[in-house]
């Protein structure tokens, strides 16, 4: 498994880390929380040990679930790079309201962007309960809050930081001008790293995100690399997604897109696939951590072989043909997607996409 240093920082990452939001069921489904704590278990014997969750994810069910996983593997706790977030509540109503939805058992949940310094703190303690350690390695703000200052929230991240809760600061979804606000604030202490959607078929962070953390320094941990299953070949046209699966919802899971994706992957990715003995997914895993910026990708498991999948594909290297051939050949890929409205634009679209 290949590493990186995140940004400025004294962390490193391997290229895949475990992404733990599909393990906290809720908009992904119900899930099976023995067969999570073996993907998590496989993950790490695979060299993926860096984790990725948030308190939103199943509302608390996900960093519990990664607290059961490392305590059982207090022994060897510190090889576990735990990464977290803070800054989506949904058992208050101060912040920005968010969007609306269910959780597993079907009771209503509003979710607001809360990132007061207050409400920081609380989150932040709640997670180490929850994930039954004393430090957390990366703490991001999930989304920006427009009723809160950028520079209080960093106020009370160095707080923490100084009370040795936190390792790194991180932000998520951020604008390279939040970033900028971001870092300010933070002083001499580098913005470790900003989370944006990033796969092959949703490539807006290229335009500015990613040109700006290039060149100030900061890692990028994309998530959604492989378009929540899209990219892997196995989102087939005449598979039928759960009622509770939040993919339904999702313009490119239309059929007809499902269709489209799966025969440019046919012409396009699979034979490298072939050539580098490897799947699909792991082609365009290798393909996505290659690009100019990007530090590593955050990828889902729910089993132990899904996770040993993933991780081989930090391991995996494509050629600069290889590279190129699996961008030139999106460029003829045309998805039937409604227009994005006019507030907000393209990004504006992207993001809510991004989502569900």
């Amino acid at each position: 498994m290949r590493t990186r240093k995140l940004g400025r920082t004294e962390l490193e990452i391997p290229v895949i880390c475990f992404g733990a939001w599909a393990i906290g069921g809720w908009w992904w489904g119900a899930a099976d929380d023995e067969q999570s704590l073996a993907a998590l278990g496989a993950a790490l014997e695979s060299g993926t040990n860096a984790i990725d969750t948030a308190p939103v994810y199943g509302f608390g069910h996900s960093e519990e679930l990664v607290g059961r996983f490392l305590a059982a593997e207090r022994g060897r706790r510190e090889r576990v790079i735990v990464m977290t977030k803070a800054g989506l509540r949904w058992d208050t109503d101060e912040g920005q309201p968010f969007f609306e939805t269910k959780d597993g058992a079907g009771r209503s949940r509003r979710i607001f962007r809360n990132s007061r310094p207050a409400s920081l703190r609380a989150e932040v303690e709640a997670s180490l309960g929850r994930l039954g350690i004393e430090r957390i390695d990366l703490l991001q703000v999930h989304w920006p809050d427009g009723t809160t200052p950028i520079d209080e929230s960093m106020g009370a991240l160095l707080e923490l930081r100084g009370e040795g809760k936190i390792r790194e600061i991180g932000v998520s979804n951020f604008s390279p001008g939040q970033m900028a606000e971001a870092q300010a604030a933070l002083g001499q202490v580098p913005l470790a790293s900003d989370q944006p959607p990033y796969n092959l078929l949703e490539r807006a962070s290229e335009e500015d995100v990613l040109p700006h953390a290039i060149e100030q320094g900061i890692g990028i941990v994309v998530y959604s690399p492989l378009h929540q299953g899209l990219l892997t070949g196995r989102v087939t046209a005449d598979r039928v997604l759960a009622e509770d699966d939040g993919r339904r919802k999702k313009p490119t899971f239309s059929q007809e897109n499902r269709r489209r994706v799966n025969a440019f992957l046919e012409a396009t990715v699979a034979p490298i696939a072939e050539t580098q003995e490897a799947s699909l997914g792991q082609v365009l895993l290798a393909w996505t951590v290659d690009q100019p910026g990007i530090t590593a990708a955050l990828v889902g498991a729910r089993t132990a072989d899904q996770a040993r999948e993933n991780a081989a594909a930090g391991s995996l290297q494509l050629s600069a043909v290889e590279l190129a051939a699996i961008r030139a050949g999106a460029l003829n890929l045309e998805l039937e997607l409604p227009r994005p409205k006019a507030v907000g634009g393209l990004r504006g679209f992207i993001k809510r996409l991004a989502r569900g």
